[in-house]
C-alpha cells in the first residue's frame, strides 16, 4: 500500500483519544508519526506534497492529541517535537542561535478565545489580572527565512530548515531587490551590531502567473502555486536563475541581538520599518480579544483581495516581558498562535469531464468529482479552463486530483495526483460538436477556447442573462443564476432588453416568488436601467471587452451609438486597445441582431451615454476634476471595492493615492479593519472618507468635505 493510500486509510477513521484504550494508542501513534515524516520530507524536502496542508493538519493535530492523552507514548524523536523539514544537502548548514520555533494553531474564534484566556492566566501570577494587548498579522503563505545583519550589512541569510539547523541561502537572497542590503535605508536609528531579522519570502499572485507563462513559453513545466515557486527559486544552486523570479518579502520580528531592542512587538516592526524593511500594511495591534477575532474572521473572505496567498492570521502578545514571561512549549512559544483559515484545497476522485457553453459560445471543460468538503462547503464540480489546460496537467477521468476553491470563485482543478494512480485512469479528448444545439466546434486561430458558433444557440443566451445582471456588470440585486436560467426556460424573456419590460404579474407566475419577493426584483431591474456606461457595455458580453477596456472606451466614446460607428482604426488608436479587442468590436456591431438590441434597450431607458465621471480628462481641464491637486491613503477594506479600483476612481478623479499618512495628505479613506494609518489621519485632523458609497460621492464630485487642505 503506498503511501496515500495509508494516508486516505488514516484520514478516514482517525481516532478520537477519549475513545480508545492505551493498548490501541500504542499501535496507532507509530502508524501517524510514520505518516507525518514521511509528508514533511514530501512538502519541506521534495516541494512534492501529496495531499493538502488540511489533511495534513488533521493527521498531526491527531498524533498530537493521543501524545497528549498518553504521555507515557510520548518521544523525543516523534514529528511533534520537531520544527520543520530537514534542509537540503546541497546547501551549507546554517545553525540558528536561538530556534526558529513553530506555532500552535487555532481553528476556530472559540480557540483563538482559549488561547488568550490561557496567555491572562499565565501572566496572573507576576502581573495580576490582565488583559495584554496583541498584534495580529497576515499569515504570509511561504518560506520562512532568518536574515543576519553585522554592522548594519546583510552577513548571513538562511531557510528555517528543521528551525535550529537551515539552509544558508545567502547567495540567493542577495538577489532579492525587496530586501535591503545595507541597514537602515530610512530614518535615524543606528541598527544594533548584530540582529537576526525574521520574515517570509512570497511570490505575489501577479507574478507567480507571469513567472509561469514564461515558463510555458520557454517549453517548461509551470509550478503548481506560488509557494512551490518561492521555494524552488529560493532553492537554486545558480543565483542568477534567482535573479530572473519576483521574489518578495515581509519581516514580522527579529531573532537575538545586542544591544537596546524595543519592549514590544509593534515597536520592533516599527524598528524594522525604519531600517527599510518590507513590512505587511495590515498589521494591527488589539487591545480587546473580540476585535482580534472579528479581524481574523473578516479575512476568510478577504484573503482574494491581495496580490499574495495568506492562510490564516498570527496573533502575538505585544510586550515583549509578557512573552519572556510566557515561554514556550518544546516547538511553540505560548505566547503566539496561528489562527488557520479553513481548508480551500481538498483531494478527491476525479469521476468523468462533461462540458458547458459559455455566453460567447466558448466550451468550457468541467470536472465531476466526487463530493468533497472544502472550507465547509461541499464541492462536487470544478473547472478545467480549457483543452490546453487538462493536456498540459495530463489530467484524466479517474485521477485523484487536488481541487481548489478560492472565496467565491468557481472551485478547479489544481492538478492531478500521479502517485495515486491505479492505471483504470483514461485520457480525455474534447467534443467536436456542441453539446446544446449540435453544431460543429470551432477553435480560433491563436485561442485556447473551441467555440459554438451558432448565435441563436439556448444555452449561451441563459449564459449572457447570468453574466448581464452580474454584480460587477447591471448588478440586478436578487437575480442569480437560478432566476436567469427560470426566466429563459420558461420564456418570460428573449432578449435582454426584456429584462426591463417584466411586470410583477411575469415573476408570481414562476416558482418561489411571491408578490413582495417579485415587487423586489421588479425595483431592482428598474435601478439598472442607470448604470454607468462603462457597466453596461462590458454586461453586453462583447468578447475581450472586459471591465477595464469598458472604462478604457468610455474616455473616447461618449455614447453607445458613437461605439457602435467606430471603425477598427478608429479604436486601435485608443491606448490599451488592441487589434484583436477593435476587431471583436466592430464583428460584434456588425451582427444586425446586436444593433436591435441596443436600439431595445434604449428604448426601454436603459442608459447609453457616458456619465459625467466616466468623462475623460480633456473634456475638463485637470483643475476642474473633483480630486485635482489632493492627495489620498486607503486604509481597510471597501465594500465591492479592490484597492486597486478604489486606487483607480481617485486617480481619473485628478487625485493621487499614496501608502502613507503624512503632511501632504488630504483625506483618508478608511474601509472596515482601518489600519494604524487611520489612527494617525484622525491624530493629524485629517478629513476622513467612511466607506465605498462615500469614495464613489468624493470622486464624482457630489459631496466633498469642507475641510479639504490646501
Amino acid at each position: 500500500m503506498d503511501l496515500l493510500e495509508r494516508t486516505n486509510e488514516m484520514l478516514s477513521d482517525l481516532p478520537d483519544p477519549s475513545d480508545i484504550s492505551s493498548e490501541d494508542a500504542e499501535s496507532i501513534v507509530p502508524v501517524l508519526r510514520s505518516l507525518v515524516r514521511q509528508h514533511d520530507h514530501r512538502y519541506y524536502v521534495q516541494d512534492a506534497p501529496v495531499i493538502t496542508d488540511a489533511e495534513y493538519d488533521r493527521l498531526y493535530r491527531a498524533l498530537e492529541a493521543l501524545e497528549e492523552a498518553y504521555p507515557a507514548l510520548q518521544s523525543d524523536d516523534s514529528p511533534t517535537r520537531r520544527i520543520g523539514g530537514e534542509p537540503i544537502d546541497a546547501f551549507e548548514k546554517h545553525e540558528h542561535p536561538e530556534p526558529m520555533l513553530s506555532l500552535s494553531n487555532a481553528f476556530d474564534a472559540g480557540e483563538l478565545r482559549d488561547w488568550y484566556d490561557r496567555c491572562r492566566r499565565g501572566l496572573q501570577e507576576a502581573h495580576g489580572d490582565v488583559e495584554p494587548e496583541v498584534v495580529a498579522e497576515l499569515k504570509i503563505d511561504g518560506l520562512a527565512v532568518a536574515l543576519t545583519y553585522v554592522d548594519g550589512r546583510l552577513d548571513v541569510a538562511a531557510t528555517r530548515g528543521n528551525g535550529r539547523v537551515g539552509e544558508n541561502i545567502t547567495h540567493n537572497i542577495r538577489t532579492v531587490h525587496r530586501i535591503p542590503m545595507v541597514v537602515p535605508v530610512e530614518g535615524d536609528r543606528t541598527p544594533p551590531e548584530r540582529m537576526e531579522v525574521r520574515g517570509e519570502v512570497f511570490m505575489r499572485k501577479s507574478e507567480f502567473d507571469a513567472l509561469n507563462d514564461r515558463l510555458r513559453e520557454a517549453g517548461d513545466d509551470p509550478f503548481a502555486n506560488p509557494r512551490n515557486a518561492a521555494a524552488g527559486t529560493l532553492r537554486q544552486l545558480d543565483p542568477s536563475i534567482t535573479a530572473q523570479r519576483p521574489l518578495s518579502f515581509f519581516a514580522y520580528s527579529i531573532g537575538p541581538a545586542t544591544g537596546d531592542v524595543p519592549e514590544s512587538h509593534h515597536e520592533i516592526l516599527e524598528m524594522l520599518g525604519d531600517y527599510g524593511l518590507p513590512l505587511d500594511e495590515h498589521t494591527q495591534r488589539f487591545d480587546d480579544i473580540e476585535a482580534v477575532v472579528s479581524f481574523c474572521e473578516s479575512w476568510i473572505e478577504r484573503r482574494d483581495s491581495l496580490d499574495y496567498e495568506i492562510d490564516g492570521v498570527v496573533v502575538k502578545i505585544d510586550a515583549l516581558p509578557y512573552q519572556n514571561d510566557l515561554g514556550s512549549i518544546s516547538n511553540a512559544p505560548r505566547w503566539a498562535v496561528a489562527f488557520k483559515f479553513p481548508a480551500r484545497e481538498a483531494t478527491t476522485t476525479l469521476e468523468k469531464i462533461i462540458v458547458n457553453v459559455g455566453r460567447t459560445g466558448a466550451i468550457k471543460p468541467e470536472a465531476v468529482l466526487s463530493p468533497v468538503q472544502i472550507g465547509g462547503v461541499t464541492v462536487s464540480q470544478a473547472t478545467l479552463h480549457n483543452e490546453d489546460y487538462i493536456a498540459d496537467r495530463d489530467i484524466r477521468e479517474g485521477d485523484t486530483v487536488v481541487v481548489k476553491r478560492a472565496g467565491d470563485v468557481i472551485p478547479q482543478v489544481v492538478r492531478p495526483v500521479p502517485d495515486a494512480r491505479t492505471g483504470e485512469e483514461t485520457p480525455w479528448t474534447f467534443p467536436t460538436e456542441c453539446p446544446e444545439c449540435g453544431t460543429e466546434l470551432v477553435r480560433l486561430e491563436d485561442e485556447a477556447d473551441w467555440y459554438c458558433m451558432n448565435t441563436e444557440c439556448p444555452a449561451q443566451f441563459r449564459r449572457l442573462v447570468e453574466h448581464f445582471v452580474s454584480r460587477n456588470a447591471m448588478d440586478v440585486e436578487g437575480l442569480g443564476e437560478r432566476v436567469a436560467h427560470m426566466l429563459v426556460d420558461e420564456g418570460k424573456i428573449h432578449t435582454l432588453a426584456d429584462l426591463f419590460r417584466l411586470s410583477v404579474d411575469d415573476l408570481t407566475s414562476l416558482e418561489g416568488f411571491a408578490q413582495k419577493s417579485a415587487q423586489n426584483l421588479v425595483n431592482a431591474i428598474e435601478e439598472a436601467r442607470d448604470r454607468p456606461l462603462s457597466r453596461l457595455l462590458f454586461a453586453l458580453g462583447i468578447r475581450h471587452v472586459g471591465r477595464t477596456v469598458a472604462e478604457t472606451l468610455v474616455k473616447h466614446v461618449a455614447s453607445i451609438e458613437a461605439l457602435a460607428e467606430a471603425t477598427a482604426e478608429d479604436l486601435v488608436a485608443i491606448d490599451g486597445v488592441g487589434p484583436v479587442i477593435a476587431e471583436s468590436i466592430v464583428d460584434w456591431f456588425a451582427v444586425d441582431r446586436n444593433r436591435t438590441l441596443v436600439r431595445e434597450l434604449q428604448a426601454v431607458g436603459v442608459n447609453t451615454k457616458r456619465k459625467a465621471h466616466e468623462a475623460p480628462a480633456d473634456e475638463a481641464s485637470a483643475a476642474d476634476l473633483p480630486l485635482a491637486d489632493h492627495t489620498l491613503v486607503i486604509t481597510g477594506s471597501l465594500d465591492g471595492l479592490t484597492r486597486k479600483e478604489a486606487s483607480q476612481m481617485i486617480e481619473r478623479a485628478g487625485g493621487k493615492v499614496t501608502s502613507s499618512v503624512s503632511g501632504n495628505t488630504d483625506f483618508l479613506v478608511k474601509g472596515d479593519n482601518p489600519g494604524s494609518k487611520y489612527d494617525d489621519a484622525q491624530d493629524r485632523g485629517i478629513p476622513i472618507v467612511e466607506g465605498a458609497d462615500a469614495l464613489r460621492a468624493l470622486v464624482s464630485g457630489e459631496s466633498v468635505p469642507d475641510t479639504v487642505k490646501n
